[in-house]
């Protein structure tokens, strides 16, 4: 009996973003890296960043997995560095970069997960990997590999040193949970940032703030609500009680996540560099693909760059469009975790994103401002359908559907 569980990703209360509340993350990488940025010649800044990326990845594996993970990670980061100077517009070889990033998700975050499904649990698995582990930032640091691959097949991105995409892909600010960069965008601040330095550490800082303060203030109390989403818990309570808990939930996992985002940007702004932003408001918003056009704003670009629009996008027969909301928000939900509940969270957010193309379809043009009571009813639905859809992602699936069977039928 489980209640919430936890993965490498920065949403789910332990995790790998607990690195950027620790006192050695300041003091140890961000300020003295910030610093040096600013005063070391531009030559030297992207292997300064490699340097500072390497030594991060290394010292939280350390505490972690006693270096195994960081070891993988700088093999993987080595490998990716030097594949990526054989990338070429056209090649067939920026096939390879994708493939392998498949490849290194695959091994270290769905082997067991995959090979479960074929050959049962872990009593009758021969492939189970009793020493798996998951290297820091994974899911995040293979989508920007991708990235740069398939931009590079495309020649939207120029090639740049390599200390330059070493400096990219090492960016440790970025890397354990996003937000997901772009090179193209990346590049040219870090060949040239801002030079402004009291501005940029009076933003960066106040940013840093503002996230720990989410983080401490809010998200973690509400923790004490979440950690109550467990079959033990769920038994008992109240029905009356159970909507508040999934709520709290929805709450929380908005209020972590976007803490961490906060301090990944305010610490890149010490840098004098401006990365992407990842939310903006997402439960204000009127309709679900309006929502994700505001949560997770980098991860919710690179799906409708590099799987949504490559399948078709929109501009195929309304079935087939469907069938590609349905195909991206499936590897959204297995980018998220690995377990079929991720699987039915990914299709549950297909679902409703179809359902409302259909009915935008059907209902054509709006003519008019839309009136204040159909605003307020779309975003009931809207923002009701995403809690809801939260169940399947911080529960196993045995778990949600016991939840859903107390809330409606008692």
């Amino acid at each position: 009996m489980r209640g919430p569980r936890s993965s490498e990703l920065g949403y789910k209360g332990r995790g790998s973003r607990m690195i950027f509340n620790t006192l050695a993350y300041f003091l140890l990488f961000l300020i003295p890296a910030a610093l040096l940025f600013r005063l070391l010649p531009p030559g030297a800044r992207p292997w300064m960043c490699v340097l500072f990326g390497a030594l991060f990845f290394v010292y939280f594996s350390l505490t972690e997995s006693g270096g195994a993970m960081g070891a993988a990670c700088l093999a993987i980061f080595a490998w990716e560095a030097l594949c990526s100077r054989l990338y070429r517009p056209g090649s067939m070889l920026c096939l390879l970069g994708v493939v392998q990033s498949v490849f290194f998700l695959a091994v270290f975050k769905y082997w067991n997960f995959f090979t479960g499904l074929v050959f049962g649990p872990r009593e009758t698995n021969p492939f189970y990997w009793e020493g798996a582990f998951l290297p820091l930032g994974i899911s995040f640091f293979t989508f920007e590999f991708i990235h740069y691959a398939v931009d590079r097949y495309r020649d939207k991105t120029r090639t740049g040193s390599l200390g330059q995409y070493m400096a990219f892909i090492l960016f440790f600010p970025t890397m354990v949970a996003g937000p997901i960069k772009r090179y193209q965008d990346f590049l040219p601040k870090l060949e040239a940032p801002s030079t402004d330095w009291r501005t940029d550490w009076e933003r960066g800082t106040t940013r840093i703030l503002c996230g720990l303060a989410k983080k401490f203030v809010i998200a973690d109390t509400l923790t004490a609500m979440t950690v109550h989403l467990n079959q033990a818990d769920l038994a008992v309570a109240h029905r009356a009680i159970l909507p508040v808990w999934l709520l709290a939930y929805g709450m929380q996992i908005y209020f972590d996540f976007s803490a961490y985002s906060d301090i990944a940007i305010g610490s890149t702004r010490l840098f004098g560099i401006k990365v992407p932003e990842n939310f903006d408001w997402p439960y204000l918003c009127t309709n679900i693909a309006e929502f994700w056009r505001h949560w997770h704003i980098s991860l919710s670009k690179w799906l409708t760059d590099y799987v949504y629009i490559p399948l078709g996008g929109s501009r195929r027969a309304p079935v087939r469009v469907y069938a590609n909301l349905m195909t991206t928000m499936l590897v959204s939900g297995i980018w998220h975790g690995a377990g079929t509940n991720f699987v039915v969270w990914g299709l549950w957010h297909g679902a409703l994103l179809a359902i409302h193309r259909l009915w935008s379809g059907w209902r054509g043009p709006r003519e008019g401002p839309p009136s204040l009571a159909g605003q307020a009813l779309s975003w009931a639905l809207t923002f009701v359908m995403v809690n809801l859809g939260w169940a399947f992602f911080c529960m196993d699936l045995p778990t949600a559907r016991f939840f859903f069977r107390r809330l409606f039928l008692g």
